[in-house]
């Protein structure tokens, strides 16, 4: 759907069980797989800080990406040997289902042509918890003029409050496309109809100095973080109740074991999550994560309806919701045969990287 990595890997262990991993690309995924070679998968969080801390430079977000893949893929690795899903060996989970709402995927009862009040129903019939809608879509690679689209996205949310009802609930992703000025009169017009959230409302490189001053200005619930890295871009933002809802992205913020210290950050600040969906692997790992976090939760769902072919064992999903399994490990299964192979990576490699450590034992930057 964009460009972000849909790369399958998995880790192999001489005990002849198979971690599942998704994301990242050759590169970086070539330099983080060459650290865990010849190491115990069952040290996660060493071999994480490992992966992130060996090298001279700190790991950007393409490389957290690549990182959270494997990370992925060791704690499938840990719930198989244990024969344990990973929400159960995280705590358990701590809801029945994860509530979603859809993006790119088949919905029952939308047909072409629909006005967004029609389609807007049909998605809360069908079991969703939101609809979710653009701010005034407009095809790609055309003229977006914020002030005429500014009018029409009001209108546009007047027609989906109608169609979710007074108590349904609906989000809309201004997707970065406004200046400060425009976001905040974009959340003003829309406030009376209570949005859920407003998903990105500012622009993405000033997010730290603009997302603080929305806040103090507009009274509707803000989502954002789909884009970011790990704990740190978001920690200052939740701290200080800048934004309502994170959007962290697995396995981008650098996989579950990053996850879970977000959601504690967010647990701690009662700020809820709506994680950015990827792929179905990641989506797995986000039930088995998130599913045992106990702030609010609403999940982006993109899979309704669309094959993967590589996949014949992934997902549980059903009315508009996301089920745990008792699956070990992430509880996915992979057909190797519907996929093509573009790395192997099989040997140490220190890539001139320098490793130092605590008297402990534990890992500190070189």
């Amino acid at each position: 759907m964009f460009n972000q990595a849909d790369t399958v890997i998995t880790i192999e262990t001489d005990a002849g069980i198979t971690g599942i991993g998704e994301g990242g690309f050759p590169d970086a995924l070539k330099q983080c797989a060459g650290r865990l070679i010849g190491q115990d998968p069952q040290h996660i969080e060493h071999l994480w800080q490992d992966m992130s801390r060996s090298f001279f430079y700190p790991p950007g977000r393409e490389k957290e990406d690549a990182l959270g893949a494997m990370d992925l893929a060791l704690w499938d690795i840990r719930g198989k040997v244990l024969k344990l899903p990973v929400h159960q060996i995280l705590g358990g989970t701590t809801r029945n289902y994860c509530e979603c709402y859809n993006t790119g995927g088949v919905v029952p009862g939308i047909k072409p042509g629909m006005s967004l009040k029609e389609r807007a129903a049909a998605t809360i019939e069908a079991g969703y918890r939101a609809f979710r809608m653009g701010a005034a879509d407009t095809p790609a690679n055309t003229t977006y003029n914020t002030r005429e689209k500014l009018n029409q996205l009001h209108d546009e949310c007047v027609q989906v409050r109608d169609g979710v009802g007074k108590n349904g609930d609906f989000c809309i992703d201004f997707h970065q496309r406004f200046d400060l000025s425009d976001a905040v009169r974009g959340c003003d017009l829309i406030e009376s109809l209570a949005p859920f959230f407003v998903e990105d409302p500012v622009r993405a490189e000033a997010f730290v100095e603009d997302l603080p001053k929305l806040r103090k200005l507009v009274k509707v619930p803000i989502a954002a973080g789909e884009e970011w890295g790990n704990r740190w871009d978001f920690n200052g933002l939740v701290e200080n109740h800048d934004i309502d809802y994170v959007r962290a992205t697995l396995p981008n913020v650098g996989g579950i074991t990053e996850m879970m210290k977000i959601a504690a950050i967010c647990e701690t600040h009662f700020v809820g999550i709506v994680p950015h969906f990827t792929g179905p692997i990641a989506t797995a790992a986000l039930v088995n994560s998130l599913g045992t976090f106990s702030g609010p939760l609403l999940m982006e769902y993109g899979w309704a309806g669309r094959e993967t072919p590589h996949l014949p064992v992934c997902l549980d999903f059903k009315n508009g919701k996301l089920y745990p399994n008792e699956r070990p490990g992430l509880g996915v299964e992979l057909d190797m045969s519907k996929l093509t192979q573009i790395m192997e990576v099989t040997r140490y490699d220190t890539n001139r990287a320098q490793t130092y450590f605590r008297p402990d034992g534990s890992i500190t930057n070189w």
